[in-house]
């Protein structure tokens, strides 16, 4: 519900808190209940209801359909990012599981860990109800109908929640509630054998006995995290110091990118460091305008940076890695031999930042404006095909940033300039063209912002300039009207 709530928000269609609002997926008899807000929950409104059902309870119900795949993606990149208190995190349909043996002492305790997990979490945006118990069985239970505190022995705690904290399923925890069964105590208490007959032919998920010995800890329930990323890596340790990387470098580039071959990446992003006999490290990194695995091309980013490393009294191994990844399929040449003209370019862009910096380079970019200083815009350069933008023939191609006030003696109130003064030189216009008026975009501007009426002038030494006059006499917005040069023509 959070998640749907966020993006609602950056829509600007987010519903009112005090609102009663539900998420629907299609089940069996028409769509149920997958998520609601805490009114809706108030208002009678259940998790896996039928919604037409729930509709006279509360009658106001918003329902949207849910999307349980994009929060599974969601939930998983939320487990890499638990990673950060324990290395065993995995991803369910509606909660994190950690396996933090050995790593909450680093965090002060489980009870200072959960409250952190809780805080960052909120910081995030969602909701969390942490719990910790030695088995995974039992932190799911106290999570979902205990409390979050932690908890050291799962035996005895569990007793008093409901038989659903088993992780069983609606119809296995209806039929025990029929028996008598409403806790985990009451479960417990019965002789094994006879639940061992009534549930011989359940699901492991579904038999009440295997899933009290898990959250007992009678039975291992080891957990399965997914793997982490492959890291494209290549290390060189040397028998003696060294004070100069450059001859590492190309052996280094081959195998790091025989790593990104055998995997289809490509680098955008490297680093090259320097592990110091003193202990110290020295890095430095860089940037691909395309992914890449030229090992050449990315030995060549460096060539012209190795002297701001330190070698200090010397280093004894040398890592270079890829710290950011694409995927990159292998590309078929041509017959003919061409080359291809985007990697071409790529390997420019990348050359020029590394020996001008990366705010040295931009390229335009065209912006839905008809305001002229608006309708493009300057943008880091990329590899692919650039964008067409539109040239009209009656536009110079250089414009003022910002444009520059003239000063200009009228021929006519509203029409042309017959003399006007640039940068302390007298200009007499010869020919002119013109007016193309062009509004104020209101949307964006402020409101008594003058528009623009735009002259194509021609001096007597055939210059010719892009000049506008903003505003009317008498528009009601502000004074006299005042002139500006926009743009000059080749």
């Amino acid at each position: 519900m959070e998640r749907w709530r966020s993006r609602q928000e950056r829509l600007g269609n987010a519903p009112g808190d005090d609102l009663p609002q539900a998420l629907s997926t299609e089940g069996p008899h028409g769509p149920v209940v997958h998520a609601a807000n805490r009114a809706a929950r108030l208002a009678g409104v259940s998790l896996g209801a039928r919604v037409v059902d729930m509709r006279p309870l509360c009658p106001a119900l918003g329902v949207e359909p849910a999307d349980p795949a994009g929060d599974l993606r969601a939930m998983q990149r939320l487990a890499l990012w638990a990673r950060r208190w324990c290395p065993w995190t995995v991803a369910e349909a509606d909660g994190l599981v950690l396996d933090t043996t050995g790593s909450d002492h680093l965090h002060g305790g489980e009870r200072a860990m959960l409250a952190e997990i809780e805080g960052r979490l909120g910081a995030l945006g969602f909701s969390a109800r942490p719990a910790a118990a030695p088995t995974r069985g039992a932190a799911w239970a106290f999570a979902r109908f205990g409390g979050t505190r932690p908890v050291s022995h799962a035996g005895a705690d569990l007793h008093p929640l409901p038989v659903a904290a088993l992780r069983l399923g609606e119809e296995t925890v209806l039929l025990l509630n029929r028996l008598g069964l409403k806790t985990v105590g009451d479960l417990a208490a019965l002789p094994r054998l006879s639940l061992a007959r009534r549930f011989a032919r359940a699901e492991p998920a579904e038999n009440p006995l295997i899933r009290l010995d898990q959250a007992m800890g009678r039975l291992p329930e080891p957990l399965a995290p997914p793997d982490a990323p492959p890291v494209f890596r290549a290390d060189l340790r040397l028998a003696e110091p060294m004070l100069d990387p450059a001859p590492a470098l190309p052996g280094l580039s081959e195998d790091l990118c025989a790593r990104l071959a055998a995997e289809g990446m490509g680098a955008r992003r490297i680093r090259l460091t320097v592990w110091r006999s003193d202990g110290e490290t020295r890095a430095i990194a860089a940037a691909t305008a395309a992914p890449s695995r030229d090992p050449r091309h990315l030995a060549h980013l460096f060539r012209d940076r190795l002297e701001r490393l330190d070698p200090g009294f010397g280093f004894d191994q040398v890592t270079l890695e890829a710290t950011v990844t694409e995927p990159l399929a292998a590309a078929q040449r041509g017959l003919g031999g061409r080359v291809d003209e985007g990697v071409e370019l790529a390997r420019l862009i990348d050359r020029l930042a590394v020996r001008f910096g990366p705010r040295a380079l931009g390229r335009l970019e065209p912006r839905a404006s008809h305001i002229p200083e608006r309708a493009e815009a300057r943008v880091a350069p990329a590899a692919g095909p650039l964008p067409a933008i539109p040239l009209a023939p009656d536009r110079p191609l250089r414009l003022l940033d910002p444009a520059e006030e003239v000063r200009v003696v009228y021929a006519v109130p509203e029409g042309p300039p017959a003399q006007f003064v640039w940068r302390r030189q007298t200009h007499r216009v010869a020919r002119w063209q013109g007016p193309e008026r062009i509004a104020p975009e209101w949307w964006h501007d402020r409101p008594g912002t003058r528009l623009r009426d735009y002259f194509r002038i021609e001096d007597e030494r055939g210059r010719r300039f892009w000049m506008y006059r903003e505003g009317l006499h008498g528009d009601g917005r502000g004074g006299d009207p005042r002139w500006f040069l926009h743009g000059i023509f080749a």
